[in-house]
């Protein structure tokens, strides 16, 4: 698997997002990060749709190939969707550098995706480096269990499956945890 701790990151666009995915791009590159850029590029005379290519990045995720990407469309809502639909896939669509942080800090997002007619060259690199800088957990450190309990809905809603849930009366089968105790508060 192709990790940070290596500075390894995956990253694609479709044609709206393109011109921020290159600019985000070069930043990483000129820090030191290795990008793999499995498109679109600029000159794409029939580029990829934005959900073809969220599929296509989710599934590298999933099969273990790469530990994060980042992903652009026009507002990152589409493709974040289509990224999410595969198993593993964490993605969050985010347009501040405080939800990039959060979005890793606080839920373990392991796909970040933006919107190339919102974001700015600058606002992107500041989400990207909040993103790839931190860590789960990250600024949560005086909470007693705050990464335990987390760890809970993460795996709630990786393990989530929709016909055991309607059949269980739309309820979460689950035992209630000692070492967690009661949701920890700052």
């Amino acid at each position: 698997m192709k990790t940070l701790a290596d500075k390894q990151i995956l990253m694609a666009a479709d044609f709206a997002g393109v011109g921020l995915k290159d600019a985000i791009k070069k930043h990483l590159e000129l820090n030191g990060w290795t990008v793999t850029d499995i498109g679109v590029q600029a000159d794409d005379t029939n580029p990829e749709m934005f959900h073809r290519i969220g599929f296509r990045v989710g599934s590298m995720i999933s099969e273990g190939e790469f530990e994060k990407a980042i992903i652009f469309c026009g507002t990152g809502m589409g493709i974040h969707i289509a990224a999410g639909k595969c198993p593993g896939v964490q993605a969050a669509c985010v347009e501040s550098p405080h939800a990039a942080l959060r979005a890793v800090t606080g839920n373990d997002c392991n796909v970040l995706a933006m919107g190339g007619m919102w974001i700015g060259t600058e606002l992107g690199k500041e989400m990207v480096d909040a993103f790839l800088n931190h860590k789960i957990g990250d600024g949560y450190e005086d909470i007693e269990n705050w990464v335990e309990f987390h760890r809970v809905a993460y795996n709630e809603i990786r393990d989530f499956d929709y016909e055991a849930y309607k059949a269980n009366g739309f309820k979460i089968d689950h035992e209630p945890d000692p070492v967690l105790g009661p949701f920890p508060r700052p």
